[in-house]
């Protein structure tokens, strides 16, 4: 009972100073990732320790929600002759004047925190946060996003080699189910 009280306590002093302010709004910013909610197929690609490309599938189920303010990711794939399942959370965060996620998976333990921005076109996104790499190790992810048209995207994933140099461990190309071609868009 003292856990409630103390939840409601905090909750009340937290959301106190949002009742003296007008509620935010969602903005462009939220508007640009709404356009990528639907049910999106996803062909994957990874680089396997031995260094060559291993195929699957999979689905992302992606909702805007909590507001407008958040893309919600639901990922399920068979990777590398295992059971995969992830989630992400993408918004914008004006404060920051950044795109902010979080990212959890089944191959994890960690919560991979990612910041970052669309290039001057508004078509690439790249994000970068501390995630575990191959090794169990803490490692910096760089995360990219192409839009390809409003049906397809690419996503690639890189990390430092064992030399230290970048090199690309994933790349998944997203088709939204259902769609034919540009107007068939939501």
């Amino acid at each position: 009972m003292k856990l409630r009280t103390t939840v409601a306590f905090l909750l009340a002093c937290l959301t106190a100073p949002l009742f003296a302010q007008e509620m935010p709004k969602p903005g462009p910013e939220h508007q640009k990732l709404a356009n990528h909610a639907g049910v999106w197929e996803a062909a994957i690609e990874m680089i396997g320790q031995d260094g060559q490309p291993a195929m699957s599938k999979g689905v992302s189920k992606i909702e805007m929600g909590l507001g407008g303010f958040w893309l919600l990711d639901s990922f399920s794939a068979e990777m590398m002759g295992t059971k995969f399942e992830g989630r992400g959370v993408t918004g914008f965060d004006p404060g920051k004047g950044k795109y902010v996620g979080t990212w959890i998976d089944s191959w994890s333990t960690s919560v991979m925190v990612l910041e970052g921005g669309y290039d001057k076109d508004g078509k690439v996104l790249t994000m970068t946060g501390t995630g575990t790499g191959m090794d169990g190790k803490p490692t910096v992810h760089r995360l990219v996003t192409t839009e390809k048209d409003a049906n397809t995207s690419v996503f690639e994933m890189f990390v430092p080699g064992p030399d230290g140099k970048e090199m690309k461990v994933m790349t998944i190309t997203y088709t939204r189910k259902g769609a034919k071609n540009e107007k068939d868009r939501k």
